[in-house]
């Protein structure tokens, strides 16, 4: 491939690739994305459909070279722990060390956080033995803050099994709360200095409506499902997620990593097949939203594409709505 990547295009399309966490590292793109396979396996709310089992780094110099596929970067068979399904990921830098946060199910079926490391941010990731004690759940993403602290923001309801930790037991049957009771959060970690643990029991993210009122369970089109991404602008921390049912990427801002968070509004509209997942990046002077369709694939949700969009703030620092089939 030697062409460039245009805007709301798939960066690749000679495999499969969902969840993107964008990133510069070395004055360079890096997207760290799960890899969806072909396969004829069930599809249903437990997400069996997704049955990822490698991770594959990509990297643009800029956005107007090719995208190049590092290739495997860490395989499920190297992970001792865990038993299936590697979803979406995300990276961080810090110890002159690249570390890759992952979930994956443990041979008991329950999802847990692993973390890898390696020299270069291409990878190859070597897997820790275990899994980080105390994680469960699902989309960890990792803010390595101004002040060199960094936190882990993760969880994801359904198949990500978030809500069968409201005790902070695993409970195989339980279900979310009433829809009139407040909505789960987003559960939030600092991170030792090493990287390979939580400083702390890990946070419920409380996030709540310009009164402070917090966004109930039924809400679901402000309601947090899935897929957190923190980044900062301008002093402010902003929290984005996947709505789930409703598809869409929506987000909070906050003036403390660990929130409270207030709901401001929707950036990325509803994309072809069931699952949004994105990550935002300041590349240079500007910003950009990274994403994922089913449009290569026809719509068949297990068989995405990633593609990014550039992401526009207004002078207040609230965030442009983007829909991504109009340019």
């Amino acid at each position: 491939m030697s062409k460039s990547v245009k805007p709301n295009t798939p960066i690749v399309d000679h495999i499969f690739t969902a969840d993107p966490s964008a990133h510069v590292f070395e004055g360079k793109i890096y997207v760290y994305p799960s890899h969806d396979l072909d396969h004829d396996g069930p599809s249903n709310d437990n997400g069996d459909q997704y049955a990822m089992e490698d991770y594959h780094v990509l990297s643009l110099d800029d956005f107007n070279s090719p995208c190049v596929d590092h290739g495997e970067a860490l395989h499920l068979r190297d992970i001792p722990w865990a038993k299936q399904q590697l979803w979406a990921p995300d990276a961080a830098f810090k110890n002159d060390t690249y570390y890759l946060f992952f979930p994956a199910r443990d041979h008991e079926g329950i999802f847990r956080i692993g973390v890898a490391t390696s020299s270069s941010p291409a990878g190859p990731f070597a897997p820790q033995e275990n899994y980080i004690p105390g994680s469960f759940s699902i989309d960890p993403a990792v803010l390595v803050d101004e002040d060199d602290r960094a936190y882990i923001y993760f969880g994801g309801l359904w198949g990500g099994q978030l809500e069968k930790w409201q005790t902070g037991s695993f409970v195989p049957d339980a279900e979310g709360p009433a829809p009139t009771a407040p909505a789960i959060g987003p559960r939030v970690a600092e991170l030792t200095e090493d990287m390979l643990n939580f400083k702390e029991a890990p946070k419920e993210i409380s996030i709540v409506d310009e009164e402070g009122n917090p966004i109930l369970a039924g809400d679901e089109d402000r309601r947090y499902f899935e897929g957190p991404w923190v980044h900062k602008h301008n002093g402010y921390y902003y929290l984005s997620y996947s709505t789930g049912t409703t598809h869409k990427i929506v987000y909070a801002m906050s003036q403390n990593p660990q929130g409270p968070y207030i709901f401001k509004g929707t950036i990325l509209n509803p994309v072809m097949g069931w699952t949004t997942h994105h990550s935002i990046v300041k590349v240079e002077d500007k910003w950009y939203l990274f994403y994922h369709d089913a449009s290569l694939s026809g719509g068949i949700d297990h068989k995405r594409s990633v593609k990014y969009t550039k992401l526009t703030y207004n002078e207040d620092g609230t965030i442009q709505t983007i829909d991504p089939y109009k340019d």
